[in-house]
């Protein structure tokens, strides 16, 4: 617990759920709420725009993501940093959602024209959220652990550098993921099957850990080219197929 993979988990978690309940209440499948209704009569009709459509209305969703999330936690027994933290990560991942929001627009005139515009406020997709949290993820700051309710950098050089809402904080390094520690649960990643062209995450050089790969051919058999026959069956070749299959030593 307390590393910046527990951190990432937190904020995805807080996050997706903002995303999917106020994507709920956008179209109109709860009760509770709907769109933003703050919105409506405003822009800028010199401008030749004004708000319109269905606003997405992430203050409820964000709402809602605290209740579920953040109560529990606060009513936990434990160390009170940790909670802290957990609560901070929760909410950079809130932030996250509210950060990318983004205004779409609508053209109405004779022939396509843009004359006026409706214009609606709409949340990023949840792939464009989930990129930003990998990047604060991959930037995430170690905080002292000897936990208390202020939260301060681990590095003592730094702790006049604030600490930001997006941030993601942990406490723990990340253990070891490539070995094996049933302790943890950690699975390892021996036996593991990566592609050995790719140079991302799945990649053999990097999912293997630089312990190399084996490589063993799978024969797969299966029916193709099948065609109805009047009346009244299928007619199939049988066809086979040889591919090279790579996992990680």
């Amino acid at each position: 617990a307390g590393t910046k993979e527990t951190a990432f988990v937190s904020a995805v978690t807080a996050a997706g759920l903002v995303h999917s309940v106020t994507r709920s209440c956008s179209a109109g499948n709860m009760t509770e709420c709907s769109c933003d209704v703050t919105l409506r009569h405003g822009g800028s009709a010199s401008e030749g725009w004004h708000w319109g459509g269905c606003s997405d209305d992430i203050h409820y969703g964000m709402s809602f993501s605290r209740k579920f999330l953040d109560v529990p936690l606060k009513n936990a027994t434990g160390k009170s940093g940790l909670v802290a933290m957990d609560l901070h990560n929760n909410e950079a991942g809130r932030q996250a959602v509210a950060k990318l929001m983004s205004v779409d627009c609508r053209c109405h005139g004779v022939s396509g024209s843009c004359a006026v515009k409706t214009c609606w406020k709409t949340m990023s997709s949840f792939e464009k959220i989930g990129r930003f949290l990998k990047e604060k993820y991959e930037n995430s700051i170690q905080i002292s652990d000897r936990l208390q309710k202020k939260l301060r950098r681990k590095e003592k050089s730094q702790r006049k550098i604030p600490i930001g809402k997006e941030d993601l904080l942990y406490v723990n390094k990340s253990p070891n993921y490539c070995v094996e520690d049933q302790k943890l649960g950690i699975p390892g990643t021996q036996g593991r099957e990566c592609n050995r062209t790719s140079q991302g995450p799945e990649g053999c050089n990097l999912l293997c850990c630089g312990r190399g790969y084996n490589t063993h051919v799978v024969r797969h058999v299966e029916r193709c080219e099948c065609k109805f026959v009047w009346c009244c069956y299928v007619r199939c070749r049988r066809c086979e197929t040889m591919t090279d299959v790579h996992t990680c030593k």
